[in-house]
């Protein structure tokens, strides 16, 4: 993982693009705003440790399948496929660019949690950072969130891009006929409660009502308590077992503060370090990840 200039870890954007609508053109970096968690369990070999990988399975054949063997198939009415193979994908798959296609505005609150997927930190790139820092101030006055689409490893996304604190980021949103209504979940007709129980409820919610929310209050206990297990077990080297190592970045080992990882890649100062004298401070996705 590459290092800042006082050797903490930087985050490295996967993906590099433009911000593009009317004349205006933002070049920007995308960083995943999450990072891994390690609470994840891995199925392992009780023999000797070794991690165990999948495979497809033919329940009707009883038997794994090759790479060769496997096809992708589109389902239709009546528990049937449509078969499509790899070129007819590679024909109908959107045009590769590395735009961010901003296609309106809307009023942020207009946009629902239940659209969004992952969320990402747009950063400036090269020397776009008195651009970026005016569309992020516009937009954050405004209380606006841009509406776009942008295509990463041959698929294309839908984006809502916020603005907050100065910095840009961008959530991946489902569409709306991936959302179930109120009314296909099962949700009964509304009734008529009595007033001593509406105030009982209010009454509720004022004891357990705080004015913000601190972010011990999203902490997960189990993956805390999860940890501290291993740790203990680790110390005391019980079920410890080895197994080969496997090809590829160690996902999650370094712990990044992404507000230093901003102020440097938009020349604010550092924490502790003096003022200087740097840059001032929708189609159809496939699928989405």
């Amino acid at each position: 993982m590459p290092k800042g200039d006082d050797d903490r870890p930087v985050a490295r954007p996967f993906w590099s693009g433009t911000i593009t609508f009317g004349l205006v053109s933002v070049p920007v970096d995308l960083v995943a705003a999450n990072r891994a968690r390690g609470t994840a369990l891995r199925m392992l070999d009780r023999r000797d440790g070794q991690p165990l990988s999948r495979q497809y399975y033919c329940p009707k054949h009883e038997q794994a399948l090759e790479a060769d063997e496997v096809v992708r198939g589109y389902p239709i009415k009546g528990e049937k496929f449509v078969t499509v193979s790899d070129e007819e994908l590679a024909a109908v798959a959107p045009e590769k660019t590395r735009d961010i296609d901003l296609q309106r505005f809307v009023d942020a609150a207009e946009i629902e949690p239940l659209y969004f997927r992952r969320t990402y930190f747009l950063l400036p790139s090269g020397r776009s950072s008195k651009a970026y820092h005016l569309l992020a101030e516009s937009m954050e006055s405004a209380g606006r969130a841009g509406i776009a689409t942008f295509v990463m490893r041959d698929k294309e996304y839908l984006v809502a891009i916020f603005a907050e604190g100065g910095v840009l980021r961008a959530a991946t949103l489902r569409f709306a006929d991936e959302l179930r209504s109120p009314e296909q979940v099962g949700l009964p007709k509304k009734p008529k409660p009595k007033a001593a129980e509406v105030n009982r409820m209010a009454r509720a919610i004022g004891d357990l009502t705080e004015k913000k929310l601190a972010p011990s209050e999203l902490e997960d206990d189990y993956a805390q308590e999860l940890r501290a297990l291993v740790e203990k077990k680790q110390r005391k080297r019980e079920n410890v077992v080895e197994a080969p190592a496997e090809a590829g970045e160690e996902i999650g080992a370094d712990v990044i503060d992404l507000m230093e990882v901003l102020k440097r890649r938009i020349g604010l100062p550092r924490k502790g370090a003096a003022p200087t004298n740097g840059r001032k401070s929708a189609r159809r996705q496939s699928s989405a990840r």
